[in-house]
């Protein structure tokens, strides 16, 4: 009984912190200046309670009042806190927890990619209870024109690191054997546009005959491309369509790892 107790104890807060705390949350859910009724009305108190929390908070640094408009907003020592705790994230570690229960909603195999050295890498594959045969594992390097993951990365990189890797994509033998020839400049364009346009690619039988793919972007709060998150399985049961079931849920997914990793405005 005591050590129930204790766990009480150990587990309560402290209620003036939390109070203070909705101050906060309203300034970060806001994104901009707020003046003090405002302030008061979003955090369901009245602007009497809220003004000396956030005179506390402007001698912390988590908040500073602009002397001209008297409006507050959140501080320099709210910015350093977040940098740190940004730095502190790793994409990876948040990641795999989301595409393991996305594979298991869906029930596809989902892949995770990064950026590597050789271009798109998949590092990470949850397989679906109704496993698919393909030739992809960990490691594998994904195609910048030929795969949805691939087109993800050729649609959100920075242009000019797309276009030497497709440069250099296109100058293997391999690639070529399986392309044919290298796309007009024009098509592959229309192609990005519309990857940028619906905020993911897709791949319908190709270039693996009756296997389909959804892959979307996650991005951190520079808006710069961190991984791709790509859905995979047979043809037969597997929609493709941008507002389909598979792509509002891995839609979902990604968006809230974007956010979990700071992102709130547009891609780079």
């Amino acid at each position: 009984m005591n050590g129930m107790n204790e766990t009480a104890k150990a587990r309560r807060g402290i209620q003036s912190i939390e109070v203070g705390g909705q101050l906060l949350n309203a300034l970060v859910q806001s994104g901009m200046p707020m003046s003090l009724g405002e302030l008061a009305r979003q955090s369901g108190m009245p602007a009497s309670k809220a003004h000396p929390y956030l005179v506390s908070f402007c001698t912390l640094g988590l908040v500073q009042q602009d002397p001209l408009s008297g409006q507050y907003q959140l501080g320099p020592f709210a910015l350093q806190m977040g940098l740190v705790g940004l730095r502190q994230l790793s994409p990876v570690r948040l990641a795999l927890p989301e595409i393991t229960r996305l594979a298991g909603d869906i029930e596809q195999t989902v892949a995770l990619a990064v950026w590597g050295t050789h271009g798109p890498t998949v590092i990470y594959i949850v397989e679906s209870s109704r496993p698919i045969h393909i030739n992809m594992h960990a490691g594998s390097v994904m195609s910048m024109l030929g795969t949805a993951t691939g087109l993800v990365f050729s649609a959100f990189m920075p242009p000019k690191l797309v276009e030497s890797m497709i440069a250099r994509e296109l100058r293997d033998p391999a690639v070529l054997a399986q392309a044919g020839s290298a796309p007009p400049k024009k098509a592959l364009e229309q192609k990005l546009d519309e990857v940028r346009r619906h905020g993911m690619a897709r791949a319908q039988q190709a270039p693996i005959p009756g296997i389909n793919a959804l892959s979307a972007p996650v991005f951190d709060h520079t808006g710069s491309l961190k991984l791709a998150v790509t859905a995979t399985g047979p043809a037969g049961g597997f929609d493709t369509g941008y507002d389909g079931a598979i792509a509002q849920a891995l839609r979902a997914c990604t968006l809230r790892l974007s956010q979990a990793l700071g992102y709130a405005g547009e891609p780079r």
